[in-house]
């Protein structure tokens, strides 16, 4: 169930709301955790055991640690959901390289017994990560183990982020599951938050997606250098304010049933190092990995050539976590070296060449390395980066007059503008509290017009 439906904005949606704010209040985490439980069934039917199998392995895990049995508990939760993990996201994956491996050094496959059909549970990075967290954070004394069940299968389970977070740590919200008091303020704040996530995934990334998909989809050698830079430019819009727009709406329903979620985004566009960047990207996956893998590796205080081997390993999961591809991979792997040159001086450098290059430099880096991201396959993401650099012009004036509509051109226009941090200013200003109202209200039947006449695409980190 998506929340750009009209099934979740029209039915779903408001008969929660509205039995959550009917029932008592010491029923309320059960409410939330039954109707996350549907709201996961509904599009996973029978995965929603995984899901559950999770929470049960941690929330003993946890009591468990507490009890003075910590390796012991640790090590539960990490093989089980590491295991469930690799089980269903890179089963396959590994499986293929296997056999490639095999058939480059000329041996025997056909013994090989093929893995029956593997299907990706939505969400399970995020909620495996996030029950992690949980588990890691006890064992090192940050948070006390949850006795209350109802409450941490709530936590998990949490509708709102549970598809594609943002990864929320117990730590933060630990509070907020027992005594949280939703008030006007808060509601209409996560109204507000919800619309604007709604309205970035309707009217601009999927507008965005029908030019990144269209260039992507050709063929290089019909495609010229300028198309090329166009449909890359097209996809970093698309996938930020896809992905951006999702955590708005998550960030805004927990508004909406009294839970502050810590934001994910904070526009990583205007960045100036890739180092900036990541500060600024898909936040609550940065620091969990930066707290719970590279500081475990011992971050930067085991001596340079140590950081720079935990950079690496960090960035290769980092990729690898967003999918069984080698694609992912060598993405992360990307952005690690580079992290690793601004390290060693380039930092410096880029201080001293001033703003404007430093963000020209940082906005080169991840758009060529947002095709490997977007690409099929990696012959597919070279040749697609060499035509970007082979300028060569070719007349493509039906793909012009095809994809760069009105709509398109108007959808570019604003993410370039809320790509920089506009919004907050204009905001502040005293006379947008009696516009807003207006706007969001515009805003949003756009939105439902776009739901209407079925113009969505499923949001692009439902696949990690």
């Amino acid at each position: 169930m998506l929340f750009s439906s009209a099934i979740f904005l029209f039915v779903f949606l408001p008969l929660v709301l509205m039995g959550y704010y009917l029932i008592p209040k010491k029923l309320k985490n059960l409410f939330l955790l039954l109707v996350s439980l549907t709201f996961y069934t509904f599009g996973e039917k029978e995965l929603v055991l995984i899901i559950l199998a999770s929470t049960i392995v941690d929330f003993s895990a946890g009591i468990i640690i507490e009890k003075g049995y910590k390796k012991l508990g640790l090590a539960i939760s990490i093989v089980v959901n590491l295991s469930f993990l690799l089980y269903f996201k890179y089963a396959v994956f590994v499986f293929e390289n296997y056999h490639n491996l095999l058939q480059n050094l000329g041996l025997e496959t056909d013994s090989l017994i093929n893995l029956p059909t593997i299907i990706l549970p939505l969400g399970i990075s995020f909620y495996t990560f996030q029950t992690m967290s949980y588990t890691i954070d006890v064992y090192r004394g940050n948070v006390k183990a949850n006795r209350n069940f109802i409450n941490f299968a709530t936590y998990v389970t949490l509708f709102p982020q549970l598809i594609a977070g943002p990864i929320v740590r117990y730590k933060d919200i630990q509070k907020q599951l027992v005594d949280r008091k939703p008030n006007v303020k808060q509601f209409s704040e996560g109204v507000e938050r919800f619309i604007i996530g709604l309205a970035k995934k309707m009217i601009i990334a999927n507008n965005l997606a029908l030019v990144a998909d269209a260039v992507f989809d050709t063929p290089t050698q019909f495609i010229s250098s300028p198309v090329a830079w166009l449909g890359i430019i097209a996809y970093a819009f698309q996938i930020y304010y896809d992905f951006s727009g999702y955590s708005d709406m998550a960030i805004g329903l927990g508004k909406m049933f009294g839970f502050e979620f810590l934001e994910n985004f904070n526009y990583p566009y205007i960045s100036k190092s890739i180092r900036e960047f990541w500060r600024r990207w898909h936040i609550s996956l940065s620091t969990w990995f930066r707290d719970y893998l590279y500081i475990s590796l011992g971050g930067n205080r085991k001596g340079n050539k140590r950081t720079y081997i935990n950079l690496i390993i960090v960035f290769f999961i980092t990729g690898l976590w967003h999918g069984a591809s080698w694609n992912f991979v060598i993405w992360g792997l990307l952005h690690g070296l580079f992290l690793i040159i601004e390290r060693l001086g380039f930092d410096k450098i880029l201080l001293k060449l001033g703003k404007p290059i430093s963000h020209i430099y940082t906005l080169l880096i991840v758009l060529i390395t947002w095709v490997f991201f977007k690409a099929n396959t990696l012959p597919d993401a070279i040749n697609y980066i060499v035509k970007m650099f082979n300028f060569t012009i070719i007349k493509e004036v039906s793909f012009i007059n095809y994809y760069i509509t009105k709509e398109v051109i108007f959808a570019f226009g604003l993410a370039i503008l809320f790509s920089l941090p506009i919004y907050q200013k204009i905001a502040s200003k005293s006379y947008f509290n009696y516009l807003k109202p207006i706007l969001l209200i515009v805003i949003f039947i756009v939105s439902i017009m776009y739901i209407a006449v079925d113009s969505y695409n499923p949001f692009i980190y439902f696949r990690f």
